[in-house]
């Protein structure tokens, strides 16, 4: 019970001589070190939220208008139109104050109302200007007369030394696009994979739906553009992530590798490095100080999504999951050879250093006690039916200790699990690179916490991977994350020459925790069954990574042709050949220029890439006809992209009419059929170098394969790639071995044979 008595400040006690009051002096230092603490807080929030709300406007504009009101004030000049003077009058106890200090608090108090009113004066008008996108169909370095003055005011009115969510309230919301426009895009669309009865027919609903039904749907989800920051990006968090009710693992997660080079072999050292990155970077995301990203350098984007980096778990319920977000605690829960342990990354106030974490961490390799009943098949609930998790956690994990340690995991920073296989990849096409992505990916069903917006493995040789929750943010956001890890832990951290953290352990702490369970026997039968589960789910994937080394990004600048375009109608002219057939294409494209924008789909299969496929089929075809179709196919290509980029896509607007018939229980054949045509083939780039800290030329072992994703439909192909430098595409690619149809190494051998058949149209 010591650990009571100190929590104990006062102790009273009744004698016959009347009632002793004891204090505990230490606790007592303790409770006002944290009230103090906790205050400082309180004014550091208060500080952000009043610059937040106020910026583009600055602290040095308000000590400007401070000293000139107050110039103007004291000179005794009618500057101020009498407003100083009204406000003076109008203080309560203004009559008990010295008038030097009346005057001065009214100066102060009109400043800071005007400094605030001007704040928001720049951000209407920096909102009105950043909804200007004729600027993304302008070719690069050629700018129009028109979007150089625009560039020049939002660089004007931007402000300087912005923080993470400074342009949160500056940024305009997404648009809702117009219904007929949206109509004819998606009937472009499906034109080239739809038959000549099915089109018709098509044809036919669209024209019904937006002369009917579209119409007052559309004037719903307009109504609701006007109150909501975004009028679709709640409603898809919800509808198609948290109400689904499938295993998160390999339906909805994705997956993220390690640089190319380990910096060091030594399991805890990597790991220690690796904790004490996730908290630089964690701490830079709850002060504010990560830095914003720009498109071209200068043009805000949305960074709601990084607020649940971290302590964020998705917690399963019946019907709806529930994002469970509990940013004050900071532990990190360690899960390694069936146990869980709780490790404090903190020590009276300040954060570890490596060398003391991989002290701790090897207390956790070298601890040989056993698994509880049912503890190290525990994480294969995550990966289970979530009304089956869910219905399990209730009845088993809601009170006493199950609760306790189960609570400590949800709430945990940062979830890492300490592996004893040795997983390896390099610039080649081998089995080790496949084995280490489909680890990442499902683990063995039970070495990862599915719920957790994102779980880390070290494997044995040092080896890092991550596997994300895909409903509270998107790709972009997590290889930011890798990167930024990649970039503190060998470029700023780094190690010693034998591979251990650099310095030496400042204190002598006490062991990580184990978690405690009393789990019973009908639950351990639950339990295994989920496991039992995720195996079929498991042998059912199939998985590659092609590393294309023959050409990259630099090769396809060369044929003055839009890298991403290139590799979406390599991998139309691949799919064709693997299939015979053309399909629904998805590509996911940022809607972050808006406010809490996240994704729009861009349809690579268009019209024009399939005369460029039949083309590249056709030997009656020269290579200057397929050139031109391939360069026709591109170009619309790009502008698909940049219309999605820009709040004119076709599929979150369909969804959101969606979503709003469903609401008032009216039935739209329309929807229903436009909505249900499967995505065979989902693709999707990894974004690269997404930092300026990163110095590529002196660490080139930094640069990753980046990652990937399962299948979306169950005889389709699942395809992330990732431009890695001048001269090397990674293709990560997954299908399920259950599909007679779909085979992940002979789609790699038609993306391979499909890239250098593009290429050669140009070396003619």
């Amino acid at each position: 019970m010591a650990e009571a008595r100190l929590g104990v400040v006062f102790q009273f006690q009744v004698t016959e001589d009347g009632i002793v009051v004891n204090f505990d002096r230490h606790s007592l230092k303790s409770v006002g070190r944290a009230m103090v603490k906790s205050a400082k807080r309180r004014v550091k929030v208060a500080k952000k939220a009043i610059l937040k709300r106020s910026f583009p406007a600055t602290p040095a504009s308000w000590i400007l208008l401070v000293a000139a009101l107050g110039g103007a004030r004291y000179s005794e000049h009618e500057t101020t139109l009498g407003v100083l003077g009204r406000l003076e009058r109008g203080m309560p106890w203004s009559h008990n104050l010295d008038p030097k200090t009346v005057i001065a608090v009214a100066v102060l108090v009109g400043a800071t109302i005007l400094w605030m009113l001007l704040g928001h004066i720049q951000q209407f008008s920096l909102r009105q200007l950043l909804r200007y996108r004729a600027f993304l169909y302008e070719p690069r370095g050629k700018l129009s007369f028109k979007t150089k003055c625009w560039l020049g005011l939002v660089k004007l009115l931007g402000g300087k030394n912005p923080t993470l969510y400074s342009y949160e309230k500056s940024l305009p919301s997404l648009p809702v696009p117009d219904l007929n426009a949206t109509t004819e895009r998606y009937l472009r669309s499906v034109r080239p994979v739809l038959g000549e009865e099915r089109f018709k027919k098509m044809e036919t609903l669209a024209e019904e739906f937006k002369n009917g039904l579209g119409k007052k749907l559309q004037r719903y989800l307009v109504w609701k553009s006007w109150w909501s920051p975004n009028y679709i990006s709640d409603w898809w968090q919800q509808f198609v992530y948290l109400r689904s009710r499938e295993p998160l693992m390999i339906n909805s997660n994705y997956y993220g590798v390690d640089s190319m080079e380990v910096p060091s072999p030594i399991q805890s050292a990597r790991a220690a490095n690796i904790i004490h990155a996730m908290y630089v970077y964690r701490k830079q995301i709850f002060k504010e100080k990560l830095e914003p990203q720009f498109a071209m350098g200068l043009i805000p984007l949305c960074s709601e999504q990084f607020r649940k980096t971290f302590n964020t778990t998705r917690i399963p319920l019946k019907e709806q999951d529930h994002l469970h977000h509990h940013g004050s605690t900071s532990h990190t829960v360690i899960y390694h050879r069936g146990r869980f342990f709780r490790l404090e990354v903190f020590h009276r106030g300040q954060l570890l250093k490596a060398a003391d974490l991989e002290k701790q961490i090897v207390r956790i390799l070298e601890d040989d006690s056993k698994p509880a009943p049912g503890e190290e098949l525990l994480p294969a609930l995550t990966s289970a039916e979530r009304n089956l998790w869910a219905e399990t956690r209730s009845t088993y994990f809601s009170k006493g200790v199950n609760r306790e340690s189960l609570g400590c995991i949800e709430d945990a920073a940062v979830f890492l699990s300490l592996e004893d296989l040795s997983m390896n990849y390099g610039e080649e096409d081998s089995e080790d690179m496949d084995s280490l992505c489909r680890y990442l990916l499902h683990g063995n069903g039970h070495s990862c916490w599915f719920d957790k917006s994102f779980s880390s493995y070290v494997f044995k040789n040092g080896r890092f991977g991550l596997c994300a929750e895909h409903s509270w943010a998107d790709a972009p956001i997590m290889s930011h994350f890798g990167e930024s890890l990649m970039i503190e832990d060998i470029q700023v951290m780094g190690y010693k020459e034998d591979g251990h953290c650099n310095g030496e352990p400042e204190f002598d702490l006490p062991p990580p925790v184990r978690l405690k369970w009393d789990i019973p026997e009908k639950c351990v039968s639950i339990i295994e069954t989920c496991q039992e589960n995720a195996e079929k789910l498991i042998n059912d994937l199939d998985l590659h990574v092609l590393v294309y080394t023959a050409f990259g990004k630099g090769a396809i600048k060369k044929c003055k042709l839009s890298p991403d375009a290139f590799i979406q109608m390599g991998l139309q002219l691949a799919y064709f050949k693997d299939q015979q057939s053309f399909s629904l294409t998805y590509e996911s494209s940022m809607t972050r220029l808006f406010r809490e924008g996240r994704t729009e789909t861009v349809r690579p299969c268009t019209t024009e890439s399939c005369a460029f496929v039949k083309a590249m089929l056709d030997p009656s075809s020269t290579n200057s006809e397929r050139k031109e179709l391939l360069e026709k196919a591109a170009e619309l290509h790009v502008d698909g992209f940049k219309k999605a980029m820009s709040g004119e896509g076709v599929d979150r607007h369909l969804f959101g009419l969606y979503v709003v018939s469903k609401y008032l229980e009216e039935d739209s054949l329309f929807l229903k059929e436009a909505l249900k045509e499967p995505w065979k083939l989902s693709t999707s780039q990894t974004a690269t170098q997404q930092t300026k800290r990163g110095d590529y030329d002196k660490y080139p072992g930094m640069k990753t394969a980046g990652g990937g994703f399962g299948p979306v439909a169950d005889d389709g192909y699942g395809v992330s790639y990732i431009i890695a430098g001048e001269d090397v595409i990674f293709y990560h690619v997954t299908c399920k071995v259950s599909s007679q149809l779909t085979d992940c190494k002979r789609f790699c051998a038609n993306i391979r044979e499909s890239m250098a058949e593009m290429k050669a149209l140009f070396d003619d």
